[in-house]
């Protein structure tokens, strides 16, 4: 009896001494991730969420890392003009007034590094373009073709019918990524394999891949990782992340407002 009695107290304090030295040894730093839907040249004209509010944004936010909508293949190119004329010269990128006129800028007085993850090419775009007039102006496609375009018009007469177009903190919400999906599910279903590496899935894959490689290369620092991409993106990548383990995906709302209160 005695010898039971010293082995359950043995174990007792085996067992103690394992949680004292789990709360010793440090927990592993899970990284932050925030995604930022963007409205690409509709910042330049938009009253309110335009360039100088994405600014103000990307300052309160305080990314240790921006994951950019910009082609790996491009980023050489585009650091190189941007530090011979101060401005944005790859055509692929200057598209974009987020990169142009507020990321590329803020590099010179804020601490992060911008990462290029879009996946994708010169080629893949313009085959994408051409497999869909192919498709626009077949005659034995006509029903698929209106089906994307009801899509479309259905997802655009939900977006406008909430009186928040262009309105950041509507653009960070489920109910915006469930608008766009009524558009992109439908287009998705109807040309994602014919597109090829330009459907829909297919690039969010590539986009997503190289998402994944900057993620993992930085596992546990403890790091601000800020994905900026067009909204469309947006649910789609969340979707994806919520599935790690090892991050905490950040809300934007608490930021917009705090910008919005100074």
């Amino acid at each position: 009896m005695k010898n039971i009695i010293l082995v359950a107290i043995l174990a007792i304090c085996s067992l103690i001494a394992c949680k004292e030295q789990e709360k010793k040894e440090p927990q592993p730093l899970k990284n932050e991730v925030l995604v930022l839907g963007t409205i690409h040249s509709g910042h330049l004209t938009d009253s309110v969420y335009n360039t100088a509010y994405l600014t103000k944004l990307i300052k309160e936010i305080k990314p240790d890392f921006i994951l950019a909508e910009i082609p790996p293949n491009r980023i050489e190119e585009t650091w190189k003009g941007f530090k011979r004329d101060d401005t944005i010269s790859e055509p692929r990128v200057m598209r974009f007034p987020e990169y142009v006129d507020v990321v590329f800028p803020l590099s010179k007085e804020m601490d992060f590094e911008i990462i290029p993850t879009a996946g994708w090419t010169r080629i893949m775009a313009d085959e994408r373009s051409a497999k869909l007039r192919a498709i626009r102006t077949d005659s034995t496609r006509v029903n698929d073709w209106q089906e994307y375009i009801t899509a479309n018009r259905k997802s655009d007469s939900l977006y406008k019918a909430t009186g928040k177009v262009n309105d950041p903190h509507f653009i960070h919400t489920q109910e915006y990524d469930d608008i766009q999906d009524v558009a992109l599910q439908t287009y998705n279903k109807l040309f994602n394999e014919e597109l090829t590496l330009g459907g829909w899935e297919n690039i969010n894959i590539a986009h997503y891949w190289n998402i994944e490689k900057a993620l993992e290369k930085h596992r546990y620092k403890g790091k601000r990782f800020l994905i900026i991409y067009g909204a469309g993106h947006k649910g789609w990548f969340l979707r994806e992340l919520r599935k790690r383990d090892d991050i905490t995906i950040l809300e934007m709302e608490p930021f917009l407002n705090t910008i919005e209160k100074s």
